[in-house]
């Protein structure tokens, strides 16, 4: 029998500290030079109406040590949304090849993106870091924001979007659920001027330049469609690129649509920085930047964690394919 999950199956049963410590696992877990299984096919989906910004994506295949399972992804993003995504992840059994489950893959590359972004943002951020800068209030900066207060203590929250309405009621959920005091500004240089880390989203509308980055600012920049491909403008300046310690998920995938103009300064991955390889910081005065791109082995963790929860709590809908 095959388990399909919808959304609001996931949302039942993924949970952000879980996730959080299986996808650290995931990226300790490898060693150096392993083949990260990150082949990812991309193409650009015409629209019957002209529109631009439609990509869809398969990544093939997720795998990792230790799970008895593999993924296949297949991922279309459609306008600037994470909500319009649409996609299945396919789960199977490593040793036989079984359909274990079809999930939604909208929310869970909204999961996967946004808790990835919050280790991180944990792992580069000054130890001190504590006020939380949002330019884009998308479902994303949501999970980043609370696995983020998960890691560290955040004293407070200062958020912008390009639809004010949004901006307002993104304020309003994470002072209620998370305990925080938030107040909604007008753009990206009043946020940048006050946040310690600023999360900034290809999708936002906004940009950022050097002389809006404070000395000891991180940064964490999300493409508009992490895992089908985004497009679009940078959402940092050339100079704040070359100047900043930039930290990615993989080395191959650095060159990451809409984000960077110079990704050829990585320093590294997320990788070296948790296994103590590369520093995240030479000092407190360090610009740092993050971008997490998605990676299929990281599919896979939520996956078998939602797979397992759902399971043991009775959540989902058994189909036989083979009926």
């Amino acid at each position: 029998m095959t388990l399909c999950m919808g959304r609001s199956d996931l949302l039942r049963v993924l949970d952000a500290h879980a996730g959080l410590d299986r996808l650290w696992d995931g990226f300790t877990a490898r060693a150096a030079g392993e083949d990260p299984t990150r082949r990812r096919l991309r193409v650009t989906l015409p629209d019957p109406g002209g529109a631009p910004g439609n990509n869809a994506a398969a990544l093939t295949t997720g795998l990792l040590a230790g799970i008895p399972a593999y993924t296949v992804t297949d991922h279309a993003a459609f306008g600037q949304e994470a909500a319009a995504a649409r996609g299945v992840v396919c789960l199977h059994d490593l040793s036989s090849g079984e359909l274990l489950a079809l999930l939604d893959s909208g929310a869970l590359a909204t999961w996967r993106t946004g808790l990835t972004a919050a280790l991180g943002t944990h792992s580069l951020a000054r130890f001190d870091a504590e006020s939380l800068g949002v330019l884009g209030c998308d479902t994303r900066a949501g999970l980043l924001a609370r696995g983020l207060t998960r890691l560290r203590p955040i004293s407070g929250m200062l958020v912008a979007d390009p639809d004010r309405k949004r901006a307002e009621e993104f304020a309003d959920r994470c002072a209620t659920e998370l305990g925080l005091a938030v107040r909604v500004a007008g753009g990206a240089a009043a946020v940048a001027a006050e946040a310690d880390i600023v999360l900034l989203s290809a999708g936002a509308g906004a940009s950022l330049d050097r002389a809006d980055a404070r000395p000891g600012t991180h940064i964490t920049a999300i493409p508009a469609h992490d895992g089908a491909g985004g497009s679009g403008g940078a959402v940092l300046s050339a100079e704040l690129s070359r100047l900043a310690r930039v930290v990615v998920d993989d080395a191959e995938l650095a060159a990451c649509p809409g984000v960077l103009a110079d990704s050829g300064q990585a320093i590294g991955t997320l990788r070296d920085v948790l296994t103590g390889a590369t520093a995240a910081r030479e000092g407190a005065d360090d610009i740092t930047v993050y971008v997490p791109v998605g990676l299929p082995w990281q599919d896979l963790v939520l996956s078998w964690l939602a797979y397992r929860g759902a399971r043991e709590a009775g959540v989902g809908t058994d189909v036989d394919f083979l009926a």
